[in-house]
């Protein structure tokens, strides 16, 4: 079973915002774990690889370790957390779709000062430029159910809270 690990605190990648640097850093882990899942190679040498790449400096290389080394090795299980919120078996994910969910459940579980929505987004985001046509739907709904049970109080504050609009004066009785 995958353990999970608290982090470090937030750094801003060289040259960017942080927002940016956490972006670059599951870029980098998403591009990773699939290269792990249809190569088989090793995880050092793989995070050897990714830290010589192009656009590395970008990435918040603390957030872009804790990543991985909570992934590298764990993914599989990670996505099998998942298994109950699947509509199909794991097995039958794309691996771009299967590494992107790996990430999101990571978060979702080791990183709970990373607010869900946020968790959410940034793997929709993900799928939207790395997965299939509609990909980053199916991710949407399995991270917001997935987050519905293992971030259960914070998904009902959320639900809870109504919208407010925004501008000047909005909401001003």
């Amino acid at each position: 079973m995958p353990s999970t690990r608290t982090g470090s605190p937030p750094v801003r990648a060289a040259g960017g915002s942080r927002a940016y640097g956490r972006r670059r850093a599951r870029e980098l882990v998403l591009q990773g774990l699939y290269q792990r899942r249809l190569s088989g190679n090793a995880p050092g040498a793989i995070r050897a690889q990714l830290a010589e790449s192009k656009g590395y400096e970008r990435a918040d290389a603390g957030f872009f370790d804790e990543l991985w080394r909570g992934l590298a090795d764990d993914a599989d299980a990670w996505v099998e957390r998942l298994a109950a919120v699947l509509d199909r078996p794991s097995a039958e994910l794309s691996p771009i779709e299967r590494s992107i969910l790996a990430i999101g459940a990571y978060e979702l579980e080791a990183r709970p000062e990373i607010p869900y929505r946020v968790v959410i987004n940034e793997a929709v985001e993900l799928a939207k430029s790395y997965g299939g046509t509609d990909g980053h739907k199916y991710v949407n709904g399995v991270l917001d159910r997935y987050a519905a049970g293992v971030r259960a109080d914070e998904v009902a504050r959320r639900r809870d809270t109504p919208v407010r609009a925004r501008g000047p004066g909005a909401n001003r009785p």
